[in-house]
C-alpha cells in the first residue's frame, strides 16, 4: 500500500511540474514574440521622421538637379571609394570640383589668348643685328624680349619670360604690402606645381624660394629668375637665331633698308 501511495504522488508530482514547465516556456515565448514587435513597430515620432526624410529626399533643390543632369550618364556607383548612392559623395564632390577647375582653366587659357608684349617702336636694323651679338643685348630693349617671347611662344616656354618680367617689375616695387601680394602671385603663377606655367626650377632654388616667402621681398625670386635667364640663354636663345622669326625680321629691315 506505501509503494502504490508513493507511486501516486510521484506521478502526480511529475505531471505537475511538467505542466508549469510548459506554462513557463509558453509565457516566455508570448513575451519574446511582442519584444520584438516592439522593436520593429515604428513609434509615432519615428513614424514622422521616417516621413519628413522621404519628402526632403524627393524635393530636390534646382542645384542638386542641374548637378545630377551634369553627370551625364555616370551611375550612382561611380565613386570609386564607396559604394553608397549618395550623390553628394565626398570623393565625387572631389572629382568634380576638379573637373570643373580644368574646365575653368582651359577657358581662361583660351580667353587670355596672346598676352600683349610690351610697348615699344619698331625695332631698327642695327638693333636687329645687336640681338645676334648676345643674349643681354637682346634682353635689353623691349623690342628684342618682345620678339624672343614670340619665339618662346611657338615653343610653349613663354611662362620663362613672363616669370622673368615678374621678376624685374617685383624689384621695382618699394610698398610692403604690394611686394607682398605681387610675390604671392609670382609664387602661384610661376613656381606652384599646380600652376599650369610652373617655370623649372631644381630643388635647392625652390627651397629658398620657400624660405624667403616667409617675408618676401623685392629680391625673393633672385636665386629663381637668374637660373631661368640661364636656361633661356643657352638653351632657347641659340634656337631663337636661327628661327623663321629671326630671319624673317632681319631680311625684312634690310630690305627697307636698301630700298631706303
Amino acid at each position: 500500500m506505501w509503494r502504490q501511495l508513493l507511486l501516486y504522488f510521484r506521478t502526480h508530482s511529475y505531471h505537475a511540474d511538467n505542466c508549469q514547465a510548459k506554462d513557463a516556456l509558453q509565457n516566455e515565448n508570448e513575451e519574446d514574440i511582442k519584444t520584438v514587435q516592439q522593436l520593429f513597430k515604428p513609434m509615432g515620432s519615428e513614424r514622422t521622421e521616417m516621413r519628413k526624410r522621404q519628402m526632403a529626399a524627393t524635393q530636390e533643390t534646382p542645384g542638386t538637379a542641374q548637378a545630377q543632369h551634369n553627370m551625364g550618364n555616370r551611375g550612382p556607383n561611380a565613386c570609386c571609394f564607396c559604394w553608397c548612392c549618395c550623390c553628394s559623395c565626398s570623393c565625387l564632390t572631389v572629382r568634380n570640383q576638379e573637373e570643373e577647375r580644368a574646365r575653368r582653366t582651359s577657358h581662361e587659357l583660351q580667353a587670355e589668348g596672346i598676352p600683349n608684349c610690351e610697348e615699344s617702336p619698331a625695332p631698327t636694323l642695327e638693333e636687329v643685328n645687336a640681338w645676334a651679338q648676345s643674349f643681354d643685348k637682346l634682353m635689353l630693349t623691349p623690342a628684342g624680349r618682345n620678339a624672343f617671347r614670340e619665339f618662346l611662344r611657338t615653343e610653349f616656354s613663354e611662362e620663362n619670360m613672363l616669370f622673368w618680367m615678374a621678376c624685374e617689375e617685383l624689384k621695382q616695387e618699394s610698398n610692403k604690402s604690394v611686394i607682398e601680394e605681387k610675390a604671392r602671385l609670382i609664387y602661384e603663377d610661376y613656381i606652384s606645381i599646380l600652376s599650369p606655367k610652373e617655370v623649372s626650377l631644381d630643388s635647392r632654388v625652390r627651397e629658398v624660394i620657400n624660405r624667403n616667402m616667409l617675408e618676401p621681398s623685392q629680391h625673393t625670386f633672385d636665386d629663381a629668375q637668374l637660373q631661368i635667364y640661364t636656361l633661356m640663354h643657352r638653351d632657347s636663345y641659340p634656337r631663337f637665331m636661327n628661327s623663321s622669326i629671326y630671319k624673317d625680321l632681319l631680311r625684312s629691315l634690310s630690305e627697307k633698308s636698301i630700298e631706303a
